[in-house]
């Protein structure tokens, strides 16, 4: 299910800004949109959601996100809750980000490279 898919789910019911584990994972399955990893380089370097781009949240410019669908992570959802706030300051509409954050991802089992 792409996340435009599941944004129009969510988007009736005022849903807060985020994305469940279960859609999260047939995100990362289907590369069905751009997965953005707001962590520092060094941490991104350990190891990462399979597919994510990093853009640190140090030097982070909404206006450089992929077009069309993100999902936003970091370490455990504090800074990619901040990026996604930055970015629907910018005006973007089409953005969620995963609140367990690659921790969460980890301890679900989920693989990183």
């Amino acid at each position: 299910m792409a996340l435009g898919s599941l944004l129009s789910k969510l988007a009736g019911g005022g849903a807060a800004p985020t994305i469940e584990h279960d859609d999260f994972c047939r995100v990362v399955a289907d590369k069905s949109c751009a997965i953005v990893d707001v962590r520092e380089p060094h941490e991104y370097g350990a190891g990462h959601v399979p597919g994510a781009k990093n853009m640190p949240l140090s030097s982070f410019d909404p206006t450089k996100l992929p077009k069309g669908d993100v999902v936003l992570i970091c370490q455990a959802g504090g800074r990619s809750a901040k990026a996604l706030a930055q970015a629907q300051g910018a005006g973007r509409k089409d953005l969620r980000h995963y609140a367990p954050g690659t921790g969460g991802w980890r301890a679900s089992g989920g693989a990183v490279e």
